[in-house]
């Protein structure tokens, strides 16, 4: 529920129905919104008590159709939230690019990618040291002996850091060494994982579940928030549908949604989408066009070698020749690229 306040209330009228809530044991939300305060009451505590809050001085109206996640929704703030990865801006006029391998294998191997992304135009590094794969004999990642490697490639490159966190447990040690945590697909409903990384002050970086709406993936973004995290960027990585021609099915549409229904940043990855390295461009392009803030692409030296997902991982040269288109597509849609 939304409690909207009358122009011009007084800050004794505003404090007065804050305290109230929060002398009843409810939680709440408080917005300034084209002159006008509202105060999201975001528990069930804080909604018994809206007969109450309607007959206090300063409340203009109750709106009980409030989206259940409002402390990412656009009823909450209107002006787009933007998230600093240290010193790059997400959700800006600049459409930011996040490059890398998909698993972190080795210092020769992290240190040739880092390099040629960094001298493309890529502003953040990613790379994975935890690995949830589908088939438990496939690699793992390098684990901690990975983060370490990707601290030393930040050092070399100047790229703040990116990369996965899989347990609750391993939120801290993560942290620690990266700029920005990575929820995947496969735990972006892991709700006590969500609660950890929310618990901690690192950007989030949470990416869309293959089966999951729109508002499943901002209900998840609502746990990392409501834990403390304000500094959360979704990621729409393809769906799964009956399509068999791409690893998953690209939701474009899936952009402006957002876009419209939260005023966290949103960034696409063309990369797990398509599943096929030829195709990447293309859908990098469409996220782009459709208002995304930002790419993350997965870039191999040598993907007919790589421990993982080498078919979908672009090479340098590839990577570099879609940098240089993706920019014009940029300017098209009034945005740049570095």
């Amino acid at each position: 529920m939304i409690v909207v306040l009358e122009p011009g209330v007084s800050l004794k009228d505003k404090a007065a129905i804050v305290r109230f809530v929060e002398q009843h044991g409810g939680r709440l939300l408080v917005s300034e919104l084209d002159e006008a305060t509202h105060i999201g009451l975001i528990d069930e505590a804080a909604q018994r008590q809206v007969e109450q809050i309607r007959l206090m001085p300063g409340v203009a109206s109750i709106k009980s159709e409030a989206p259940p996640y409002p402390q990412v929704s656009r009823q909450y703030r209107e002006s787009d939230t933007v998230v600093d990865v240290r010193d790059v801006a997400v959700g800006g006029p600049e459409v930011v690019i996040i490059a890398g391998p998909c698993a972190v294998e080795s210092v020769s191997q992290l240190s040739m990618v880092a390099d040629g992304v960094a001298a493309a135009g890529a502003r953040i590094l990613r790379g994975g040291a935890f690995k949830p794969r589908t088939s438990p004999y496939s690699f793992q990642g390098l684990g901690e002996e990975g983060l370490l490697l990707l601290a030393s490639a930040r050092e070399r490159s100047g790229l703040p850091v990116v990369t996965e966190v899989v347990a609750p447990e391993d939120v801290a040690v993560v942290s620690t060494h990266a700029d920005m945590l990575q929820i995947g697909a496969r735990n972006m409903q892991n709700f006590r994982l969500l609660s950890e990384a929310g618990a901690q002050p690192k950007p989030v970086l949470l990416k869309r579940g293959i089966s999951s709406s729109i508002e499943e993936v901002l209900l998840a973004a609502e746990y990392i928030a409501s834990a403390g995290n304000t500094r959360v960027i979704l990621c729409e990585r393809g769906i799964r549908t009956f399509e068999t021609a791409t690893r998953n099915t690209f939701d474009g549409s899936a952009v402006p949604v957002l876009k419209r229904k939260t005023h966290r940043p949103v960034i696409v990855d063309p990369s797990h989408a398509a599943g096929d390295r030829a195709l990447v461009p293309a859908l990098a392009a469409a996220g782009v066009a459709a208002g995304a803030d930002g790419v993350i692409v997965e870039v191999h030296n040598d993907p007919e070698n790589a421990l993982s997902d080498g078919p979908q991982s672009l090479t340098i040269p590839g990577f570099t020749s879609m940098m240089g288109m993706l920019k014009g597509v940029a300017d098209a849609v009034g945005r740049f690229i570095r």
